[in-house]
């Protein structure tokens, strides 16, 4: 039996170019939620012509797909996005704004987080290969993982059902061990409809659909009060009823994300705003639609995976930036207003950085791990995983990819996309998932321990999909 460290190791370096490649092709095809075809069709491809088996479409998505290698017992499963973010279409490695035509791009690192997750399948199937040994490994591709909870549409159809452990990361400015919860959230548009008329010589034959939607947001806003400070409302108007100001409105929408730690919350909530909204429509005068558009709930740990994960980080360690590597992030850094650069310990703690900053002084990237320390804390925002760690047990890390300070859904992110720095941080996060599913494979006691925890867990804590069974995925849409 070939050593796991010097295996994996050894594999990644050797396919460094290949997974380099990938990584680029998706950043420079950029493509928002559900609407991932030219991703997913590559990366199935590629997965493919590795040997794994593809099924495609799953969940009723037409760019999710599962490829699938082996056979027995375990079965472990990697999880891959590749979806990007409309308004941050970025030239890549500039250390200034550059938008490109097409306004698409990846500001959250989704061709990062998704060919890291498939270096780390890959490497995997390699040595299973090379040892004949027996287990299954699995990589599914999930898309619109970005405001369209892709990975919630597939727990709801039964996707990860006999997964016995799922494997994932997240690019960001920190090496840590994603050990907070999340928050549980609701997207639902709220759609008023009235009556045209003459603003000037007939307003009062109108019923303006927008003055609905204003007076739903003026409510909303004094809801705020009166929820937990925990909970979170944004909200778009995605359709003002057009550009006309001597028409009243007819038709006008916003869309609205609830956010709160557990997902009950949330619907306390949600019924709240509902009745906010039907408020306005007899205001107004118009009629009310509600589209309930998507949902996640929030993240479950588990602490036994986690440190597995950890572990395997520490060991692969951390390789030193180039000057030329600081220098870009130091240019980076520069960029960032004084606000960002304030407060770019929040930013790195929100994904289990928990010491004081003081490693970093006059740095610009991180060339160190964090102490894994599990904590009850919550991460102010959300993620589809969330919804998978509830059927399966889950662990996640964050990969240092960009400078200090970078916020998430920026242009400096996109920019840092295809960066040298960038690809260490994901074959770094490769290397750790692989090594973590390796000792699950290889010593079934480990798994056993972690599949412990999930279940003591699960028995005081039913599972219910927060997307009810008549939603089905939608397109991005702006009005």
């Amino acid at each position: 039996m070939k050593d796991t460290r010097s295996y994996i190791k050894q594999y990644l370096a050797k396919n460094k170019a290949l997974f380099q490649r990938i990584s680029e092709y998706i950043y420079q095809h950029p493509e928002t939620r559900f609407e991932e075809y030219e991703s997913s069709r590559f990366l199935a491809s590629e997965c493919e012509q590795e040997g794994f088996i593809v099924e495609q479409g799953v969940a009723d998505m037409e760019t999710a797909f599962v490829a699938t290698y082996g056979s027995g017992s375990p079965i472990i499963g990697f999880l891959g996005e590749f979806d990007a973010l409309s308004g941050l279409g970025q030239e890549p490695n500039e250390t200034e704004y550059k938008p490109v035509k097409v306004d698409v791009g990846h500001g959250c690192g989704h061709n990062l987080l998704g060919t890291g997750s498939l270096a780390a399948v890959f490497a995997v199937k390699s040595y299973i290969e090379a040892n004949g040994l027996s287990g299954t490994v699995k990589f599914f591709g999930c898309p619109g993982e970005e405001g369209g909870s892709g990975k919630t549409f597939m727990v709801r159809e039964g996707v990860f059902d006999e997964v016995d452990a799922a494997l994932t990361w997240h690019p960001s400015p920190a090496n840590a061990i994603m050990s907070l919860s999340s928050l549980a959230n609701y997207q639902i548009a709220f759609k008023f409809k009235g009556i045209p008329s003459h603003a000037a010589n007939s307003p009062h034959l109108g019923r303006s659909a927008l003055d609905a939607v204003e007076l739903m947001n003026v409510g909303v806003n004094y809801l705020r009060e009166h929820i937990i400070p925990e909970a979170r409302l944004h909200y778009a108007v995605t359709n003002t009823g057009g550009i006309s100001p001597n028409v009243v409105q007819a038709n006008a929408e916003v869309l609205y994300l609830i956010r709160a730690p557990k997902v009950t919350q949330v619907d306390e909530i949600y019924q709240r705003v509902c009745e906010i909204a039907e408020g306005a429509a007899k205001m107004t005068g118009t009629e009310l639609g509600i589209d309930f558009d998507k949902a996640c709930s929030n993240y479950i740990p588990n602490r036994k995976l986690e440190s597995l994960l950890y572990n395997h980080m520490q060991e692969l360690g951390i390789e030193q930036p180039t000057d030329k590597e600081k220098a870009f992030a130091e240019k980076i850094w520069s960029s960032l207003t004084d606000v960002e650069k304030g407060g770019y310990l929040e930013v790195i703690k929100g994904f289990g950085y928990g010491g004081d900053g003081s490693e970093f002084a006059g740095k610009y990237l991180s060339d160190s791990i964090a102490e894994y320390e599990p904590t009850e804390g919550i991460l102010p925002g959300s993620t589809d995983v969330s919804d998978v760690s509830w059927v399966v047990p889950t662990a996640q890390l964050t990969a240092s990819t960009s400078a200090l300070g970078t916020p998430l859904h920026t242009w400096q992110m996109t920019s840092q996309g295809i960066s040298s720095y960038a690809h260490k941080g994901m074959l770094r996060a490769a290397g750790a998932m692989a090594l973590t599913s390796l000792q699950l494979l290889l010593n079934p006691a480990e798994l056993i321990e972690v599949k412990q925890e999930f279940h003591a867990f699960r028995e005081k804590h039913p599972y219910r999909c927060p997307i009810p069974n008549h939603v089905q995925p939608s397109k991005l849409e702006e009005g």
